[in-house]
């Protein structure tokens, strides 16, 4: 490789599971400036960073891959590495869902898992996870799209690649959910604070979230909400440096209580209130919170 990306260049590789929402995730990244090549065989990324590299009009570029198997695709994260060799700054975002969400999109548009064998759907889906586990694991990004609609979606996929020409830099994703829900594929920290006191229990909040002045009022009258917050706010800014230093690009942080819509919203809007002012570029995604 010859040449290296300019410094302002944006590098994105898209990936993950068959029905997880690749295709969608390209239409999101155009709307978002991105050139986006789709399916590109791993073995020709190496060219195509190069090609990126060297065109001074083209600073958002990514790639949508489908790397099911290895004959055709060959080894992606060796040439990931291969790019890391070489200086090529990218950001590597894996889409996830869960099997049940996996199993219902197969059945509904009545496409046929790549790798099914005659069996049963979830065991394709089960052997796919499995396989490709070891690149999830690489993943600087780890989209869950379950219960994402395409608006939510481009949302995710913009504050995922925020900052992605930068060195050193972070962007973090607070996500506010219930666990009647089920808990975030997504997350890198799960905080549970079903122990603190529930608004859904006072008749006159029931009815709010946690963004409504009566009900932050209520829980910031809490000693136990203040204790936490001084604990969660030390034990983040303990962290994110720590973090930062290993080359993590994007953070997860998912808080849950029982519906998501009180005391998990209202804590995700302070921490990301006081991530910002520190300088951290920070957004919160309300899961389960009803507009």
């Amino acid at each position: 490789m010859t040449h290296t990306q300019a410094p302002a260049t944006q590098f994105v590789i898209v990936t993950g599971l068959s029905g997880a929402g690749k295709s969608q995730a390209a239409k999101c990244l155009e709307d978002l400036g991105y050139f986006c090549v789709d399916n590109l065989p791993p073995g020709l990324i190496p060219k195509f960073a190069e090609l990126v590299g060297g065109s001074r009009g083209l600073r958002k570029a990514a790639l949508v891959l489908d790397i099911r198997g290895e004959e055709i695709f060959g080894d992606l994260l060796g040439q990931l590495q291969l790019l890391k060799d070489n200086g090529v700054g990218y950001r590597l975002i894996f889409l996830d869902a869960s099997d049940e969400v996996l199993v219902r999109r197969f059945s509904e548009t009545r496409r046929k898992h790549p790798l099914a064998d005659g069996g049963r759907l979830i065991d394709s889906i089960t052997h796919e996870r499995k396989e490709l586990k070891p690149v999830r694991d690489a993943a600087d990004v780890i989209i869950d799209t379950s219960a994402l609609t395409l608006s939510a979606l481009k949302e995710k996929l913009g504050h995922a690649v925020a900052g992605s020409s930068g060195e050193n830099s972070m962007t973090v994703s607070v996500v506010a959910f219930g666990f009647k829900h089920g808990v975030p594929l997504d997350a890198d920290l799960v905080f549970d604070v079903r122990f603190l006191p529930n608004p859904n229990y006072v008749a006159e909040l029931q009815a709010l979230d946690g963004t409504h002045p009566k009900v932050i009022a209520f829980l910031e009258d809490v000693d136990e909400v203040r204790d936490f917050k001084r604990e969660l706010y030390r034990f983040v800014d303990f962290l994110l440096p720590r973090f930062m230093r290993e080359g993590k690009a994007h953070l997860t942080i998912a808080i849950g209580c029982t519906g998501g819509r009180h005391r998990s919203v209202y804590l995700a809007n302070d921490l990301v209130a006081r991530l910002s002012k520190a300088g951290i570029q920070a957004f919160v995604e309300r899961r389960d919170a009803k507009e």
